[in-house]
Parts: C-alpha cells; sequence; structure tokens
C-alpha cells in the first residue's frame, strides 16, 4: 500500500449520532478518526460533542454513552475548526460512507463551516468485494474475522480504528489479486458509492505497470481469472479394507481421535450386522443427542464401500449437509484413515453458469448498485473457489435478478467459452468418482433414479423423522396466473408500444408475426381469465378459509375441487397450445431480431420465452396431475386469491397431501437403508414412524440407544405453571416481561415459538430494551436467513434467536453452544395451515382420531428436538424453560412431561431468574 498511496492521507471517521435522520434535529455524540499514512496509522482523535439534546434509550443501549458523558462536553461548533484541519487534503473513508460523510456535512453547514468535499470512499462495498465468502459485513463481525483488535464496538473512535486496519487488509486482499481480475473489477467499479471506485482503479493501475505473471494456482478463461480446478479427484488404490469386529481393535483406532463411548460402539455393531444381513432391507435407529450417531453410521458404512458401492446420506437441510461434508466425514477419514472420496449433490442452480456470468458483464443497460457489487463479489470469488457453488457468497437470500442469469440450467455445457471448465459438469464428474454422495432430502425425493447414485446403493436418512414431510413439501408446486398475466403484458410492451416498435418498420415477415402475435397473445390473456373466473367461483366448495398477509387460501381436496366430469380440463388444454403458439411466435420474432443484430430485445424476448417455458410445464404437470385420479386422491389444492373482490386475482398451487405413493418408489432403488434420529419413538416405540415414513412391509429392524452421559449433570427443564394461556391476549406481553427480567448474563439463548408473525411481534416489544443491550438480537423472518442466523449467532459472544420452524430441530449450534432455551409453546401445528387441514381432513376420513393418531406424536417429536437443541455433546450444559402452562393443565402434558429425561421442576414465574440464576 505505501507505494501505491504513498502521496495520500487517509482520514478513516466514525461518527455517533443520536438518530439516523440528520435533518429531524439528531446531532453528532462523537467523532472519531485514525490517519493513515504510507500503510500506518498514524494518529487517532476522539471527541465527545454535546449534542444539546437528550440522547435516546436505544442510542444509550447501542453506544454505551449517556447524557451525562456528555452534559460538559463542547459542542460540534467548537470541535469543527478542528475536524476541518484534519480532513483537510485527505481521503474521508468510513464505513458506510452514505451515512457519516453526510451527517458531518450537514453540521459543518448548520454551523457556518463549508462542507467536505475531497474524495470518499466506503468501506462496506470495499470489504464485500474483496471478502465475497464473509457471513456479515458488520464492522463488529469483519473485525472479528480479520483478527483486528476492536475493543469498543459501537465506541466512534474504537470504530475508526478498526475499520482503519480493515481499510489496510482491504487494499493489501486487492493488492494480490490478479492483474485481469483487477482490470474487470477496475472497468466495472465507476458505478460503486462515491469515489470509491478510485481505490480500486489506483490498485489496477500501479500494478498493470509491473507486468506480474499469473501464479501458478490460476486460470484465465478470456477476462475472468479461475483457481484452477482439479478434473478428477485424487486417484485412491482402494485396498480392501476390514472392519475392525473386536471392541480392542476400535479402542486402538480412537485412541487420541475419538472417545470411545459403549453406546456409540453398540450402534456401530448393530448397523455392521444389519448390514452383512442380506435379508434384512431397513433399519430404525434412535439415538440420543451426544451420542455421536452419525459418527456410528458413517464408521459402519465406510468400511462396505471398496466393492464400488456408494453411500448416499440424506440430510434435511444445507447446514446439515454442510456439517456433514466440512465436519462429520473429515473426522471419519482422520480416525479410520481410509481413503474414501465425498461430495455434496444438490440442484444445479446452486452452481454458477460461467456462460451467463460473462453475458450479465457486457450486456447494456445500467445495473443498479447491489447487482454491481455483487458481480464484482463474484469476480473474485471465482479467484477462490474450486466448486463453483453460489452457496458459498453466504447472501442473505438469492432471489437477486442478477441469479436468474447466472445460475446453472443444469444443462451438459459442450462447445461454449466456458464448457472445459464448466462447474456443474465438474461437480458431476467429482459425484460420479465419489464414495460418499451427501445430499438433501428434497434433492433426494426428486432425483431417486438419477444413475449419480450407482448401482444398488446404500442409503441413509438423517432427521428422519423429517423425511416424509420433506418429500411432500418438495412435491409442491404453484400456477401463478397473476405472474404469468404480467408476463404476457410485458411482452406486448416490449414489442408494441416501447420504443423497439420502430424496429419493425417496413419488414413484411416481421409485421405478419407480430400480427399473429398480437391475436394469439390477447387471446392467451383471456383463457388465463377463464380459468382464474373458474377457481375463483369453487370458493364456496373449500374446505377451509385462511386470510393471511398474501391474501384468502381456499383450501381443497382433489377430489373436490376436479370432480371426475370438469370443464377446468378442457380450458387447461386450450390455455397449454395457446401459451405454446405465443412461445413459438415470440421465438420466431427474437430469431428474426437477433439475425438483425437487434440484441438487446432480442435477450429481453428470451427472457420472456424462459418464462413462458417455465409456464407452460407447469400447466402440463398440472394437467397430468388432474388426469390421474390415484394420484389426484394424494393431493390438495389452494385457490389463492390475492384482492378478495376480484376474480383475475386468482392463482392454484398444489400440494401432496401424504407421500405413501412415493416413498416405496424410493426405497426401491437403495439397499440397506438406515433411518436416523434422536427423536424417533413415541411411547417407546416406532408405530408413529412406520406409519409416516410407509415402511411396514419392509419389516424394518430396530435400534433404541442409551444416553452415552448422565442428563442430570447436563440438562435442567424448569416448567412455570402461572402464565396466561399461551392462546391468550395477554400471553405475548407476558412473554416479553418474562424474558426481559430473566435473560441477564448468559451467553447464547434460544427463544422457540410456533408463529412467525407472533416472533415479529415480540421482536418489536423487546429489540431496543436497556437489559438486552449487549446481547445481538437476531429474529427468524427478520435477520435474514435460518443459515445466516446460525451465523451470527456463533460469532456473537452474546445473541437471542427468535425461532421457529427449523429452530425447533436440525441446526446445531457446535461453534458456541446454547445456555437457555424458552419454549414459548407446546409445539402444535396450526390446523389453518392448508397442508395440515388437508392432512387432518384425510386421516379424519380414514376414521382416525387425529389429535392421538398425528397432532400429539408430531408435537411430542419436535419437544424433544427443542429440548435437544441444548445438548448436543458431552460438554453441554444447559436449561430448558417451558411457559406453557398446558403441559400441567392438560391431560396430554403428561405426554410431554414423560419424555423429558430429567425431573422438570415446577415453580411460579416470580422465582424464575433465581432459579436459573442459580444454576450451575
Amino acid at each position: 500500500m505505501a507505494q501505491i498511496f504513498q502521496d495520500q492521507t487517509f482520514a478513516v471517521v466514525d461518527l455517533e449520532t443520536t438518530g439516523t435522520q440528520r435533518e429531524d434535529n439528531h446531532h453528532i455524540i462523537q467523532f472519531g478518526c485514525a490517519l493513515i499514512k504510507h500503510g500506518q496509522v498514524v494518529k487517532t482523535y476522539s471527541y465527545m460533542i454535546n449534542p444539546h439534546r437528550s440522547i435516546p434509550q436505544p442510542v444509550q443501549n447501542l453506544t454505551g454513552i449517556h447524557d451525562e458523558d456528555v452534559a460538559k462536553a463542547k459542542d460540534f461548533k467548537f470541535y469543527a475548526p478542528k475536524i476541518i484541519e484534519i480532513l483537510e487534503g485527505t481521503v474521508f473513508v468510513a464505513h458506510n460512507v452514505n451515512f457519516d460523510l453526510p451527517f458531518l456535512n450537514h453540521e459543518l453547514v448548520q454551523n457556518g463551516f463549508s462542507e467536505f468535499s475531497g474524495k470518499a470512499i466506503d468501506t462496506v462495498e470495499l470489504a464485500k468485494i474483496a471478502f465475497p465468502t464473509f457471513p456479515s459485513y458488520k464492522l463488529s463481525d469483519l473485525t472479528k474475522k480479520l483478527a483486528i483488535k476492536h475493543k469498543d464496538p459501537h465506541k466512534a473512535d474504537s470504530d475508526a480504528y478498526g475499520t482503519a486496519i480493515l481499510l489496510l487488509k482491504i487494499i493489501e486482499k486487492l493488492s494480490s489479486l490478479p492483474q485481469a481480475t483487477l482490470n474487470t473489477l477496475s472497468a466495472l467499479s465507476h458505478g460503486l458509492i462515491r469515489d470509491t471506485s478510485w481505490v480500486i482503479t489506483s490498485i489496477a493501475t500501479e500494478l498493470r505497470q509491473k507486468k506480474r505473471p499469473l501464479a501458478k494456482n490460476w486460470m484465465q478463461v478470456r477476462n475472468l481469472v479461475l483457481r484452477k480446478q482439479a478434473n478428477a479427484l485424487p486417484a485412491n488404490e482402494h485396498h480392501e479394507a476390514t472392519f475392525p469386529e473386536s471392541d480392542q481393535e476400535k479402542r486402538r483406532l480412537f485412541k487420541g481421535k475419538l472417545n470411545y463411548r459403549r453406546e456409540q460402539v453398540n450402534l456401530i455393531d448393530h448397523l455392521e450386522k444389519f448390514i452383512q444381513d442380506p435379508d434384512q432391507r431397513a433399519m430404525l435407529i434412535e439415538a440420543p443427542n451426544g451420542t455421536g450417531k452419525t459418527f456410528s453410521y458413517l464408521f459402519s458404512y465406510a468400511y462396505n464401500l471398496y466393492s464400488g458401492r456408494k453411500l448416499v446420506i440424506a440430510a434435511p437441510t444445507k447446514v446439515l449437509q454442510d456439517q456433514l461434508i466440512q465436519r462429520e466425514i473429515p473426522q471419519l477419514l482422520k480416525v479410520t484413515g481410509l481413503d474414501l472420496t465425498f461430495e455434496a449433490v444438490k440442484s444445479s442452480y446452486h452452481y454458477i453458469d460461467l456462460d451467463g456470468f460473462m453475458q450479465t458483464l457486457y450486456q447494456g443497460g445500467n445495473h443498479n448498485i447491489q447487482t454491481l457489487v455483487l458481480q464484482m463479489q463474484i469476480i473474485v470469488w471465482l479467484t477462490e473457489t474450486t466448486t463453483g457453488d453460489l452457496d458459498e457468497l453466504e447472501l442473505t437470500n438469492y432471489q437477486a435478478p442478477l441469479f436468474a442469469k447466472i445460475t446453472h440450467p443444469g444443462d451438459a455445457r459442450v462447445g461454449s467459452t466456458f464448457a472445459e471448465v464448466d462447474f456443474w459438469n465438474l461437480a458431476r464428474q467429482h459425484q460420479e468418482q465419489a464414495d460418499i454422495l451427501v445430499t438433501n432430502h428434497a434433492y433426494l425425493a426428486n432425483h431417486f433414479n438419477d444413475s449419480i447414485w450407482g448401482p444398488n446403493p446404500y442409503l441413509v436418512i438423517d432427521e428422519a423423522h423429517r423425511f416424509a414431510d420433506n418429500v411432500i413439501s418438495s412435491r409442491n408446486d404453484a400456477l401463478q396466473f397473476e405472474s404469468l398475466w404480467g408476463q404476457i403484458s410485458h411482452l406486448r410492451n416490449l414489442l408494441f408500444f416501447s420504443n423497439y416498435a420502430q424496429i419493425f418498420n417496413d419488414n413484411p415477415q416481421m409485421e405478419f408475426l407480430l400480427n399473429h402475435l398480437d391475436q394469439d397473445s390477447r387471446d392467451l390473456i383471456h383463457e388465463i381469465n377463464h380459468l382464474q373466473r373458474w377457481l375463483y367461483q369453487k370458493r364456496p366448495h373449500a374446505l377451509s378459509r385462511e386470510v393471511d398477509s398474501s391474501g384468502e387460501k381456499y383450501v381443497f381436496e382433489g377430489a373436490t375441487l376436479f370432480p371426475a366430469e370438469n370443464e377446468f380440463i378442457s380450458q387447461l388444454t386450450s390455455f397449454c397450445q395457446k401459451m405454446e403458439q405465443v412461445r413459438q411466435e415470440t421465438n420466431e420474432i427474437s430469431y428474426q431480431l437477433f439475425a438483425q443484430k437487434e440484441d438487446r430485445l432480442s435477450e429481453d424476448l428470451v427472457e420472456v420465452i424462459d418464462h413462458l417455458d417455465f409456464y407452460i410445464e407447469q400447466s402440463y404437470q398440472l394437467s397430468d396431475l388432474i388426469a390421474d385420479k390415484t394420484k389426484l386422491e394424494h393431493e390438495g389444492f389452494v385457490v389463492q386469491v390475492t384482492n378478495s373482490e376480484d376474480p383475475l386475482s386468482s392463482n392454484l398451487h398444489w400440494l401432496m397431501v401424504d407421500a405413501s405413493e412415493v416413498l416405496p418408489k424410493i426405497y426401491d432403488r437403495f439397499d440397506h437403508l438406515a433411518f436416523v434420529s434422536a427423536t424417533m419413538t413415541s411411547d417407546r416405540n416406532f408405530d408413529y414412524i412406520k406409519r409416516q415414513l410407509c415402511l411396514n412391509h419392509l419389516m424394518p429392524t430396530e435400534y433404541i440407544g442409551k444416553s452415552t452421559f448422565n442428563y442430570e449433570q447436563h440438562l435442567a427443564v424448569i416448567t412455570v405453571s402461572d402464565l396466561p394461556n399461551p392462546e391468550s391476549e395477554d400471553y405475548p406481553h407476558e412473554l416479553a416481561k418474562v424474558l426481559l427480567s430473566t435473560i441477564s448474563d448468559q451467553g447464547h439463548v434460544l427463544v422457540l415459538m410456533t408463529n412467525l408473525a407472533k416472533i415479529k411481534e415480540l421482536y418489536s416489544e423487546i429489540a431496543n430494551e436497556p437489559v438486552l443491550a449487549d446481547y445481538e438480537l437476531l429474529a427468524q423472518g427478520i435477520s435474514g436467513s435460518n443459515s445466516r442466523i446460525a451465523k451470527r449467532f456463533a460469532i456473537a459472544s452474546q445473541a437471542i434467536i427468535l425461532g421457529a420452524d427449523s429452530f425447533w430441530e436440525g441446526i446445531d449450534f457446535h461453534d458456541c453452544g446454547i445456555d437457555l432455551v424458552f419454549a414459548t409453546k407446546l409445539p402444535f401445528e396450526s390446523p389453518d395451515q392448508p397442508e395440515v387441514r388437508l392432512r387432518q381432513q384425510q386421516l379424519q376420513s380414514q376414521g382416525y382420531n387425529i389429535f392421538k393418531y398425528d397432532s400429539l406424536p408430531r408435537a411430542i417429536l419436535r419437544f424433544r428436538q427443542g429440548m435437544g437443541r441444548l445438548i448436543r455433546g458431552e460438554e453441554d450444559h444447559g436449561q430448558f424453560v417451558i411457559l406453557d402452562n398446558r403441559i400441567w393443565q392438560k391431560e396430554y402434558g403428561r405426554d410431554f412431561l414423560k419424555v423429558i429425561p430429567v425431573k422438570a421442576k415446577k415453580i411460579k414465574v416470580k422465582d424464575l431468574k433465581g432459579t436459573i440464576d442459580r444454576y450451575e
């Protein structure tokens, strides 16, 4: 840096203010600045400033700066000349420069001084570009990730120093990039905030003069520099491996690497016996948390993979899939010394399409700032990734428009610019060569006949209690008529009402095509509206009606909405034919435009064609479903009306009600299937889960493991008996009071709920409370994806998660553990959910007691999973607090109490804090 910016002084500034709206009587309360010269921080400044107003409580909580801290301080007018002197001739730097600089300039102008008019750069954008795979770009998270000393987060002087060191590390990282990468970044960077591009262009220009050779670990294809790929997995000799039968052999293997636990070894031996028995096809395994069940099944199957057979492992979530790949399988290979290879298997859209990405870099039009930064992040990431898996970018969501153009469609790429380095092709090659394949429930459910699994593969379903529901949800789909209508309108606007229309003048062939498309697209809209009206008038026959933020949802059984004789099928057939016609005509026009070198409009039309292809596929899928009466018995439908008064706001969703037809087909593809979970039994038997998983015909062998440690020494369960009923109006406020009065010194707290709307209400009520000032408050549906929340939770020294759904089960916190879990409500499903209503209706029609047969067993399994969040290993300790008084007041409460592995302590709410504080 000293050479590139040797003539520059960077003034890295951070402000603490009374609020974010500078025009609304908010003022600076602390000015911090760190000066950088010749690649070093040479001086720091810190001024406490009197704002002549009170500091709002949330700001006091965040910054630790109170009214009394600034009461005797000088005001901004006093410090303004000093600040101007400090900034004179410098480059202004801030972490979110569009907040700090305008706020500072506003204060300067208000006090009669001139604005700062020098260069200004933003370290948030630069950090995103330089470190594209970081999970967070908050300053405190960046400094922790980069091992930057940052003593007092949210104090201006400490934040300014931390940002200064961050800038130095950013410049160091950018300077290490290959020249072609820097050139591309420089060309794109002019759309960045203020003068941020100047940093990148300066580095690119300076280093271009040095003519650096491309390092051996990189390769260049056109203007993109990629990390060199291993086209094949390391060749293994695959010498024969023998399963260690005796305890002595296992002890010798485990020594110094893994604790020898009797219960874990028992599970390993039972699994090995099962695998070697040709008459057995399935095994049900319930093994408590902390007993090493994952290692056990990996160990048992691993020694049977030297005959060309693969082991396929299906986990419910990406988080668990990643844990297997990054932690569990490497541990297995370390302990056993086996030379097995392993790969993740996921859908093609997880991988970048390099050809598609390259096109986005050279397309015309102005990209928004988010798209621009994302493109630049990807350019840097391509110099680092060996997989091309977009999940590595750790983004909050992948819904940005750019992803529609750069995710891989799954075709075998041949003959294109990037065919030789195509990441999807590479992934498939690696999967074919691997011994262990790790996928997720949904992918397995939809690709169980894929050749990638190899001949006669073994199968382990991890978290098997969730498998049937995940298979069902993976088969759900929809026809969003409103969106399709929008696409057709967009097509008509492009061709008939935009500036492009003049292209078609004096071209008889194009005029002929356009005339046909004009009429056919109008007819297609009429067909769409006809289907929407037909669905809308079916509302009175719905099984149930639900209202939420997306509108009204009318739930139907398949045979009710689509009886044997109905006109919808013929209307749907006409609709499909008309859509095919519009697609064909649009494609012909696009081809003609491409021949005339009207690339931009042709590309826009290709995008419309892609959408039409999707809707055509959905339409034929629906048509096949309705025509097959056997399949229709297993399906439910939801007519969603976004505007209750408008029939033309109707859309159709369909969802599988039970998986009894598809599950046996999945099982037939595999051999020696192990179904593993910490919670599969109900009342110490597997009857419920065997029905759920449709396993009775396989007559599975059963195994219930024991814990490897004494729960009494690790887990305390507390029940509060005198809170209001969770369904009452008073409960949400009382819940907030309980949390605020009891959470104090715990490091990591998990608050389990059953409703996302209630999470938002609770978050709003407690977010700015002073007692939680030291905690990072994370809420499902508010703080990003579940994976991102889990990572932020692990990073923070003190954090609270308000979560539902998968936070009851399936997410492990190996890196931080959990000290305290609140179960705010017994986890019964809401009967208003369409999938629940349909399933229960089907069970009721079959004569079952819904509560005992379905609702209660499901709730108990989830309750056990929630309790399992605390104790994941022998080093974990914690408290599980049940705030739902129904556990004592309802008869079914005894069923929940029976599955608690320690004696539950019953207390009044007034004694809760003391009980929690006394726990050791």
